[in-house]
């Protein structure tokens, strides 16, 4: 388990004043602030740095670091006192983060962040409560992660704003046809059921195309989708057999004839779409140029390379969360979790509100289609849908 801490400098004093005027809506940026102890806040910061997710931990631990020179005006303050960050890799691995955790509450921690993984995330959760600290989970897609209990936020959309996006795309589903094509096992599962309730339960004929995860061959798969004559299908596909399957509804004509849809990974998978790739119609967290807000010109600014990229935001955006806490809570847990329910903000993608009944963060999504090919793609959005065109129901706080 590796264990990196670095430390900030955050907000001058001469700033107090006026950011304890800024109000709840305002720019984190505006309210970093605190009180009159020196002692440093620590944040546990315990996320995929190695293992299958790394790629999206390194975009939030990125994202993270420019939000939180974003939130702090480049200090690294909240009044006159530093931010403390531990960062932990847990390579995806629920038992590595559950240790992590304890042993950063151990140590005085009472802030926790990151979880790329949703198994990690629905670990970590339960020591949050039980331990009375705030987490703050991060990728993890997971809708059981909102309402987990009074301790757990997240900085990230989840998959039932991933599917109402995708719903987006044929208007209102009232006697339409929509056919899943997935991968047999769990994350097929999730994904038939999350559309079933979702689009199925907005009137539409949801029925599914599993292949198993071993197959090579798709042309039957094809002549099945092709045959149902959809006006919809949601494609959920992982790992390495993604572009024999595209190139293969491709050549069938499966893509010409109705509206496909899947969801528009990291830039580095957009090449496995091959010739497919502009003509499928994705549903989008992010992309680069999404959105041209102030908190993603700040992090183009700060992000090496300067191209955003899917997790960014959740990282900038735990930093702009984090700030807040801190700064309305000192440390106060209590408090700090109340000064999180219902605040909006300004994020990377937009206009972000934590809805304080559950804690989901309600946010803008995408829809987005590639032009040109390979690793020439270039991403542009269709529509912005807001954060409450895309708000999942109301859950019911389990703690």
């Amino acid at each position: 388990m590796t264990v990196r801490t670095t430390r900030r400098a955050f907000l001058s004093a001469t700033m107090m004043a006026a950011a304890l005027a800024a109000t709840a809506c305002g720019s984190p940026q505006d309210t970093a602030s605190g009180g009159g102890d020196a002692a440093p806040v620590k944040v546990g910061l315990v996320y995929s740095e190695s293992g299958a997710l790394a790629s999206y931990g390194k975009q939030y631990i990125e994202g993270f670091k420019a939000g939180l020179d974003f939130a702090t005006n480049g200090t690294g303050k909240v009044g006159d006192r530093k931010i403390e960050v531990t960062e932990v890799d847990d390579a995806g691995d629920p038992a590595k983060a559950v240790s992590a955790a304890k042993d950063l509450i151990g140590k005085g921690t009472k802030i926790i962040a990151g979880s790329t993984s949703s198994g990690v995330a629905l670990q970590v959760a339960p020591i949050a409560a039980q331990n009375k600290v705030l987490f703050i989970s991060g990728p993890a897609a997971t809708d059981a992660v909102t309402a987990a209990n009074k301790y757990t936020f997240r900085s990230g959309r989840q998959s039932y704003q991933d599917v109402v996006t995708a719903k987006s795309f044929i208007g209102d589903p009232t006697g339409k046809k929509v056919v899943v094509f997935a991968q047999d096992g769990a994350f097929g599962d999730a994904n038939e059921a999350a559309v079933k309730a979702v689009i199925g339960g907005a009137g539409a004929t949801v029925s599914s195309a599993r292949a198993p995860a071993s197959a090579t061959e798709f042309t039957p798969f094809a002549s099945q989708i092709k045959a149902a004559k959809p006006d919809l299908i949601f494609v959920a596909w992982a790992g390495t057999t993604a572009p024999a399957m595209w190139q293969t509804l491709d050549q069938q004509g499966v893509l010409a004839s109705t509206t496909v849809v899947t969801g528009l990974d990291i830039r580095a998978s957009w090449p496995t779409f091959g010739a497919a790739g502009s003509k499928i119609s994705f549903l989008s967290h992010w992309f680069d140029g999404a959105a041209d807000t102030e908190a993603a010109k700040a992090a183009k600014a700060k992000i090496p390379g300067g191209t955003l990229d899917l997790f960014h935001p959740d990282g900038f955006a735990a930093a702009q969360m984090v700030v807040r806490a801190v700064q309305e809570g000192g440390d106060d847990v209590d408090k700090m979790v109340k000064a999180l329910e219902g605040w909006s903000f300004d994020g990377v993608k937009g206009k972000m509100t934590v809805r304080a009944e559950d804690h989901a963060l309600l946010q803008p999504m995408f829809q987005a289609k590639l032009t040109g090919g390979g690793t020439a793609y270039t991403a542009t959005a269709q529509k912005t849908l807001t954060g409450d065109e895309t708000a999942p129901p109301v859950a019911q706080m389990k703690g």
